[in-house]
């Protein structure tokens, strides 16, 4: 695998300014939603605020691997929704040409009722793509996920392992996108798997592709990002070298 390499450019493809997303959460016990329906009519339902993000600022440079880190709910992953539009923010700006930006994140947009074959055209349709592209990449999609034989069976047979192969398969068909969004890809089914994975992400990657990383594991934000911010409680707390910002982080936080 090779090593990771700083491909920084003058080109900014992402930029985001004071980004504030707020979710109001109802509170109370409801037993569904016509209950909930009913109780909201009645002006039974109260609401809180959480806020997953609060005022974050950052740019990325066309080439850059850019790593997310923080703890679970810090607001990693709705920061990578936000950039793929598939969320508005409640404040703050978002500058990126969603035409040419790939959200990869696994285990949605399945239904588990129908076949593997099925699932591929409806993935791909979530995701974007055309049935002419699917027909065309539908083989390479079953070679790389190596589910040769499991194509007809309903998804709800599938493990969890074998229903992230054909998502990473069907997610990273065809040419890459300028702009790659990785949502916790890098656990993909078993080491040998994973490697495969890797493996197609850095040739995304030595194309010119920018991508941005969120993941757990410190190795892997080190080994193959150029740069790292850390997101906590929704807050940017720290933004620079991998290998020092996971040392931050790992130490509970920056020294006052």
């Amino acid at each position: 695998m090779p090593p990771k390499t700083t491909q920084n450019t003058d080109t900014e493809v992402i930029r985001v300014k004071d980004l504030t997303m707020i979710f109001h959460i109802a509170t109370g016990n409801t037993s569904g939603l016509k209950d909930y329906f009913i109780q909201r009519l009645h002006g039974q339902v109260n609401h809180r605020e959480l806020k997953a993000l609060d005022g974050i600022s950052f740019t990325v440079h066309k080439g850059e691997v850019l790593g997310v880190i923080g703890t679970n709910g810090s607001g990693k992953s709705t920061l990578l929704k936000l950039l793929a539009g598939s969320v508005r923010p409640s404040k703050g700006t978002i500058e990126v040409n969603r035409e040419h930006l790939q959200l990869l994140t696994l285990g949605s947009g399945f239904d588990a009722e129908l076949t593997g074959r099925e699932n591929v055209y409806l993935n791909g349709a979530i995701i974007g793509y055309s049935k002419a592209f699917l027909d065309e990449h539908y083989q390479e999609i079953v070679d790389f996920s190596e589910l040769h034989g499991f194509m007809e069976e309903k998804v709800k047979n599938y493990s969890s392992g074998m229903r992230q192969r054909l998502a990473f398969a069907i997610a990273t068909a065809g040419n890459a996108p300028e702009i790659l969004l990785l949502d916790e890809v890098l656990a993909v089914g078993d080491l040998f798997f994973q490697e495969k994975c890797m493996e197609r992400i850095n040739k995304m990657l030595a194309g010119g592709t920018t991508a941005i990383m969120v993941s757990h594991n410190m190795g892997k934000i080190q080994k193959h990002c150029t740069r790292t911010i850390w997101i906590e409680k929704g807050i940017l707390r720290a933004d620079g070298n991998p290998e020092e910002i996971c040392s931050m982080y790992t130490a509970g936080g920056p020294s006052q």
